[in-house]
């Protein structure tokens, strides 16, 4: 896990670089699973139960996106809102994240949101080889939960050896707390690991851990500068014929 590749890479490397790491660690929204527009959903629901006449279209999710965590996507939209003073305080924020958590909870379980195409594989062929699997997320606890017990069942906790969750450090990505935080739980050198990541914030935040980065191109990041990764790919199901 020594070379840096900065180009995209042929199937087959990206499969080396899978097999050869001595652990996987997984971004989730986006990574996992294409869940922001379920997340956006249940925001603008949050919002109309409200009183508030936000509304968030994909442009501008895409656009705060790039401020990690839930909770600080609606300080900074509050803050911005053409020079006009914040609305909520901080209680306010959470207790409106908190709602917006349970619609979002209620949305996944209700309607589902499947594992990206290729990641079941992935991570089955994974735990074929004892290749141990982490999480290094910004979403919180709860979030990762309901996505998982839905895709993998009640006892999903147990394919991971470490998780770290964004309600779990003091600073989320693009800062690489998440990803210390699970480095120390596997106690393993970060170079012979590897993060797989849809993001830009998230590739600075394993980068910036020493982790190198194999990065599936999401929907609402598809576009971010990923000139830093280890290797870039569209589709994982290229790459899961791993034995």
């Amino acid at each position: 896990m020594s070379e840096t590749f900065t180009a995209s890479l042929p199937p087959d490397r990206i499969r080396a670089l899978i097999v050869q790491a001595r652990a996987l660690i997984f971004d989730v929204d986006g990574t996992l699973a294409e869940t922001e527009e379920a997340h956006r959903q249940a925001f603008n629901t949050a919002f109309a139960g409200a009183g508030l006449d936000w509304n968030w279209d994909r442009a501008t999710y895409k656009e705060l996106l790039r401020v990690a965590g839930g909770k600080e996507r609606i300080r900074a939209f509050d803050t911005a809102r053409d020079g006009q003073p914040p609305l909520l305080s901080d209680s306010e924020i959470a207790e409106l994240h908190r709602i917006k958590t349970g619609l979002y909870a209620k949305l996944i379980t209700e309607g589902g949101c499947p594992l990206r195409p290729g990641i079941r594989a992935l991570l089955d062929s994974a735990r074929r080889r004892g290749q141990p699997l982490a999480i290094a997320t910004t979403t919180s606890r709860d979030n990762i939960d309901v996505l998982l017990s839905a895709s993998l069942g009640k006892d999903w906790e147990k394919w991971f050896a470490a998780i770290a969750a964004g309600d779990e450090v003091t600073r989320k990505k693009p800062a690489p707390d998440v990803y210390l935080k699970v480095l120390s739980k596997l106690d393993l050198p970060a170079h012979q690991c590897l993060a797989v990541e849809d993001s830009g914030i998230g590739l600075a935040a394993a980068a910036d851990a020493g982790i190198p980065v194999l990065i599936s191109r999401s929907a609402y990041f598809s576009d971010d500068d990923f000139s830093g990764a280890a290797c870039t790919i569209d589709d994982l199901t290229d790459v899961t014929d791993i034995r």
